[in-house]
Order: structure tokens, then C-alpha cells, then sequence
């Protein structure tokens, strides 16, 4: 068992972190917000950080996620910051989804000053952090995360070392990519499927057996068909990680067309005020404004 600190309490860490004090460890909280800490404490014990820097004291293991870069160096520099109340040979892990050169920024950071470093960015949205069932996408050295992975895998049902620092990050991008191409798919075939008279959830049932299949269609077909968008993953969010897709392609050279076209869906349905509805809202683009 391990002194571990998390920083963020959102709708992922709030579980995340609640899996861990459950599993035995000791674990210390900090958010942004301090009713939400108070209240986590309140709910399952542990203890309470004012500031990033009192968190990280005496801590084995700091978690991080939080909502963009900006967010993410905000709770690790300065006076009040992780790097500030660590201890040598702490190890930090940030799960947000972040941009790859944030990610090599703070491993050289966190090196320089006695610390190890993991990007492990992770999927599987709020259902996943309830149930325990995410997937960590690593970037770090080796022994470094033989050492998280135990830790990691208490809420993680998936967790691999994808490569050195950013490499976590990257492979993010990888995954979001796929979640907006296959939501395009999944939103015509729903609408096809209704305007050709068939029931949706037949059709999600026949397909989800076959070479169609995918999460989205099994978990989303449903609510899209029904017009509900009021939970999971924000239009806002998979935007800013496309941004970091095209940052990064732009870098590389990849070629993203079809994510591009799809962000431009997205930010038309941004100016129709559904900023922060689910990404299966994408099928509403479809419709007559």
C-alpha cells in the first residue's frame, strides 16, 4: 500500500481517486474546488490537501487529472505545485489528456529535480472510471512504470507502456481520432436506419455481431436514436483533444481529413449552444437546423 495524492476530482478522478482509498492505499485529495474535496472525504476518508504542493508532501505516488495544459502546469509549477511539496523519488502521473510535448516538458522537469514522471492519459469516460474498467495509456520509462502499473491497474482495466515520455499522449490521440471517425459512421447508419423504417436497436443488436461493431454503436446507437445527449464525454472536450490530433499531424505529417471535417461538425454544433453535450450529438448535424 502507498501514500498517494490526487489532484482533480472531476467526473474522473472523483471515482479514480475513490478506488484507491478502497484498495487499502492512503490517499490524500486536492481540488480546485475544496467543497468537492470536503465532500469526497466526507464519502469514503482520506485526507484533505489545500494546495497541489501540501498534497504532494510525503506522497509515493501523485495523480493528476485535470481539464488542458494550462490546467495541468497550474497544479504542478509554482509556490503552491506539485514540484514544490514532492519529495525525491515521488512518482507523478498525469492522466489528463494533455499534449505530447507537455508530457516530455514535465518527465524533464520532474527528472531534474529528483522525480519520475508517467503521461498515462485514459479511456473509457466516466462509466469506465466508475466500474474500474479504464484503459492507461503510458508514456515513461520502463522500470518506471513496472512500478505505477500495480497501482494503475485498480482502476485500469488495460494498462501498457506504449513507449517513452509522450507516448501515452500520443496514442490518446490515436484513440480520439478513432472515437470521432467511428461516431460519423455510427451517426449515418442510425439516421439511414431510421429513415429506412427499421427499429435502431435491432439493427444496433444485428450489427454489433458482425464487422460493424464498435462501443459507440453498442453504447450510443440508442440515445442517439432517441435524441438524448445529456451525459459522457462534452462536444467541448473532444474538440480540444482533436486540437492536439492536428497540432501534432501538422508536426509529423499525418493526414487527417476526415477528423478535420468531423471538428468542423463539431464546431457548428458548438454555435447551436451543444458545447457540452455527449459527442454522440454529432448525429444532430445530420438534421435540418
Amino acid at each position: 500500500m502507498a501514500k498517494i495524492s490526487f489532484v482533480g476530482l472531476g467526473v474522473m478522478g472523483y471515482p479514480m481517486a475513490r478506488h484507491l482509498q478502497k484498495a487499502g492505499h492512503d490517499v490524500t485529495v486536492y481540488n480546485r474546488t475544496t467543497a468537492k474535496a470536503e465532500q469526497w472525504v466526507k464519502e469514503f476518508g482520506g485526507k484533505l490537501a489545500l494546495t497541489p504542493r501540501e498534497a504532494a508532501i510525503g506522497a509515493d505516488m501523485v495523480m493528476t487529472c485535470v481539464g488542458n495544459d494550462n490546467d495541468v502546469r497550474s497544479v504542478y509549477y509554482g509556490d503552491d505545485g506539485i514540484f514544490a511539496g514532492a519529495e525525491p523519488g515521488a512518482l507523478l502521473i498525469d492522466h489528463t489528456t494533455a499534449s505530447a510535448d507537455l508530457a516530455k516538458e514535465l518527465y524533464l522537469a520532474a527528472k531534474k529535480q529528483g522525480f519520475d514522471f508517467l503521461d498515462a492519459p485514459v479511456s473509457g469516460g466516466q462509466a469506465g472510471a466508475e466500474n474500474a474498467v479504464l484503459t492507461v495509456m503510458c508514456g515513461g520509462d520502463e522500470e518506471v512504470f513496472k512500478r505505477a502499473e500495480p497501482v494503475l491497474s485498480v482502476y485500469g482495466k488495460a494498462v501498457t507502456l506504449v513507449g517513452a515520455s509522450g507516448c501515452g499522449q500520443l496514442c490518446k490521440m490515436a484513440n480520439q481520432l478513432c472515437i470521432a471517425n467511428v461516431l460519423a459512421g455510427v451517426s449515418e447508419a442510425v439516421r439511414f436506419a431510421q429513415k429506412a423504417g427499421l427499429d435502431v436497436n435491432i439493427v444496433r443488436d444485428v450489427v454489433k455481431m458482425g464487422s460493424g461493431s464498435s462501443w459507440q454503436l453498442e453504447n450510443r446507437a440508442a440515445t442517439m436514436a432517441e435524441g438524448k445527449f445529456d451525459f459522457g464525454f462534452a462536444i467541448d472536450w473532444i474538440r480540444k483533444d482533436l486540437g492536439f490530433c492536428f497540432e501534432e499531424a501538422e508536426r509529423n505529417g499525418a493526414k487527417l481529413p476526415f477528423a478535420k471535417q468531423i471538428d468542423e461538425a463539431y464546431a457548428e454544433l458548438q454555435q447551436r449552444g451543444l458545447g457540452r453535450c455527449d459527442t454522440s450529438a454529432l448525429i444532430c448535424i445530420l438534421d435540418d437546423k
